[in-house]
């Protein structure tokens, strides 16, 4: 025959096994019960029975995505619409997503010259976007008026926004020093000479001392556990000076940024496929919806499966958009979406563990 410390014993530990599937109320009334037999039974006196409080874990995040577009280059209608096509053809691409991204992310340049016009169609055109649409700005869209117009529709050129427990931050990366004012250059001309890649008249871009400062103040507001997910038109590393794939004070942005457990930097300016790792900072290019570039005769991150020389002879070839999909911990998967090829997945995994797992398969089309 059983002992009363046994019966009580075994009625424990059938609670405590059925614990996990209920809820809060539901224990409270098993519990309840329980002890309410328990005296019945005279298995044990009033006052060594305790409701025991059983913590439920928070739930885990839900992995999420957001797409992105980049690179427009628009001019007005009436000079070019070969641009103003294909960024409806991203527009299309993102409003096909199943599921639809929690956001679009424009990555700079939506305009070529910067112009009321240009900016203006830009606006215009992005509204067709089904997603909620977050805009960065690129240096064609700048140096005509320095940012005047862009602010004026789109708002601060540095901000930052939760999400789903990831902290975002947007900074304008491509400020320059003055090097227009004692040349006496009209606005055109500064927008022209920025414009150009290989340009030694003008200075490299920065974040900027003021940048550094708004970015230093609101990552103090935010815990290092954090994910982090940084958005820049230009890399905040340094590829490749002769043609502004630079950005100047990199090591001075990326000091703040390092503290963090998990950083991604999104950037665009150079339409072309780019991974980058250094320290705990993952980087990722984007692609343009106008043109690719080459990639630059050195500095290339190596980390990087380039993707094939573009065809001359096909106008999308080697342009495209794509998606970012973000992990419950913060680590990002990001997927190309090259028009004319097929899609490059670079997997959070392939950085970590710096290019021995999951390396991306390299695109087909052969190099001309």
């Amino acid at each position: 025959m059983k002992s009363v410390e046994t019966k009580y014993m075994e009625a424990r530990e059938g609670l405590l096994r059925s614990l996990h599937n209920m809820d809060r109320r539901t224990f409270f009334k098993v519990s309840a019960a329980a002890a309410g037999a328990a005296l019945a039974k005279g298995l044990l006196p009033p006052h060594t029975f305790q409701l025991v409080r059983v913590a439920q874990a928070a739930p885990a995040r839900a992995p999420f995505s957001f797409a992105y577009i980049s690179d427009s280059h628009l001019y007005e209608k009436k000079v070019n619409e070969r641009f103003i096509r294909a960024i409806l053809r991203a527009i299309d691409d993102v409003n096909a997503l199943d599921p639809q991204p929690d956001f679009v992310l424009f990555g700079g340049d939506l305009a070529q010259l910067g112009q009321a016009a240009e900016l203006e169609l830009g606006a215009q055109l992005l509204k067709e976007v089904k997603a909620p649409v977050r805009m960065m700005v690129g240096e064609h869209d700048w140096f005509l008026d320095m940012g005047e117009k862009w602010r004026a529709l789109f708002g601060p050129d540095f901000y930052s926004f939760d999400h789903k427990g990831v902290h975002f931050v947007v900074v304008n990366s491509i400020n320059e020093k003055d090097f227009w004012t004692a040349r006496k250059m009209t606005p055109m001309e500064r927008m022209n000479t920025v414009a150009g890649l290989d340009n030694p008249i003008q200075s490299r871009f920065e974040v900027g001392e003021a940048g550094r400062a708004w970015l230093k103040a609101d990552l103090a507001k935010v815990s290092h556990d954090t994910p982090l997910v940084v958005f820049s038109h230009s890399p905040l590393y340094k590829y490749y000076e002769n043609w502004n794939f630079w950005t100047a004070d990199a090591d001075e942005v990326q000091a703040l940024l390092k503290p963090f457990d998990h950083v991604t930097v999104i950037h665009g300016h150079t339409h072309q496929l780019l991974t980058h790792r250094i320290d705990n900072i993952h980087f990722h290019g984007m692609l343009s919806t106008a043109w690719p570039w080459p990639y630059a005769p050195e500095g290339l991150p190596p980390l990087t499966v380039q993707m094939n020389r573009a065809d001359p002879f096909s106008q999308h070839d080697g342009c495209g958009d794509g998606r970012v999909v973000v992990h419950p911990e913060g680590v990002v998967d990001k997927i190309y979406s090259l028009w004319e090829r097929n899609p490059v997945t670079v997997k959070h995994t392939y950085l970590a563990s710096g290019g021995q797992k999951d390396r991306p398969a390299a695109t087909t089309l052969p190099t001309y």
